[in-house]
């Protein structure tokens, strides 16, 4: 060895990770709020509380976007996959009454290409306008061997607030509410590992054309951020649970809000599922059990309010531009029965 080594020589570019943190300040900067003191570019961002809260307490979540990646590698498509991210952390901590104040990202590479991650934080961003958070900062890895060429991997954590006697915890909720369901886009970022084998095991090609788009495209449709809407609901009629569907779909997820002794009985035939869901569950030969229980099939959130309240909770967020139906109702589980039951 006669030549001194520099760390670009061992695969890791200073110069680059530099100019994608100048390109990142002004996407960060569209999405701030007045509580944040310091975001983008120091050792750590600083937010204020909001001042309105009385007794606040913070509501954090953590979540990634799974193998959907893959898809992104495949097809290319890197600009919706921070949007994924950000929806994945929000919509959880919205479950529990929860205003997103701000959001950090993880962006891990081998090789830092410094168009991809751009494209990857403006999703990134963009999911943040939609949640009304504030993207405060974050961290990129660049790590040479630790993945293949082209490939990152992506974490999101996520903050928020909520007054504590306007925690959602579902200890409100009794027999004869109504489940309302909203509209997923799509799978959101669930269940790709099963989606990416149906696509392999059917030849399918993800440059067909598909309702209008491609199947890629269809596929790669970024997840619903629903924290506007609903915290405009509960401004309007008592919401006493919320639950958001994703991992686990319609069956493992609307137990976690329901107390011992209920279950949430829901028709299968209330809503309207997206195309997609049909295509996945024909080329995958998938039963319906499993349909309901690996995706969302339509259904994004789910909230439960008074029966007599269900038909301007659906009307609310139409107006808020989020199709919406009551799905179903809350009853007195038998004993040994499902927390959810879908007929």
């Amino acid at each position: 060895m006669t030549q001194p080594l520099t760390y670009r020589d061992a695969g890791v570019d200073i110069d680059a990770g530099d100019e994608l943190v100048e390109r990142i300040k002004p996407l960060a900067r569209r999405t701030l709020r007045p509580e944040v003191m310091a975001g983008i570019g120091g050792f750590g961002a600083l937010c204020r509380l909001p001042v309105r809260y009385r007794e606040p307490v913070l509501v954090s979540g953590t979540d990634g976007v799974g193998t959907k990646l893959k898809l992104a590698f495949e097809l290319g498509a890197h600009d919706t996959v921070g949007i994924d991210l950000v929806a994945m952390s929000v919509n959880d901590i919205l479950v529990q009454g929860a205003e997103p104040l701000f959001f950090l990202d993880y962006f891990a590479c081998g090789k830092l290409q410094v168009d991809v991650a751009a494209a990857v934080v403006g999703g990134i961003a963009a999911g943040c306008e939609l949640a009304g958070c504030a993207l405060i900062g974050g961290e990129t890895a660049e790590m040479p061997g630790m993945y293949p060429d082209g490939e990152y991997d992506l974490a999101g954590f996520a903050v928020g607030v909520v007054e504590k006697e306007q925690i959602l915890d579902g200890h409100t909720i009794v027999p004869g509410d109504a489940v309302i369901g909203i509209a997923s886009s799509g799978p959101h970022s669930n269940g790709y590992s099963l989606i990416r084998r149906i696509v392999r095991d059917s030849g399918a090609d993800l440059g067909a054309a598909f309702e209008g788009s491609t199947l890629g495209r269809t596929l790669m449709t970024p997840t619903s951020i629903y924290v506007k809407a609903l915290l405009g609901l509960r401004k309007q009629i008592e919401v006493k649970g919320m639950a958001h569907i994703t991992g686990g779909g319609l069956t493992g997820n609307l137990p976690r809000i329901l107390g011992d002794g209920l279950t949430a009985r829901l028709n299968a035939g209330s809503w309207q599922r997206a195309a997609i869901f049909d295509w996945l569950q024909d080329r995958g030969r998938i039963a319906d059990d499993e349909m309901h229980r690996v995706f969302n099939c339509g259904i994004g959130m789910c909230v439960v309010v008074a029966a007599d309240q269900a038909d301007d909770a659906v009307g609310a967020l139409k107006v808020a531009r989020f199709p919406a139906w009551v799905i179903g109702a809350i009853d007195r589980a038998a004993p040994g029965e499902a927390q959810t039951v879908i007929a």
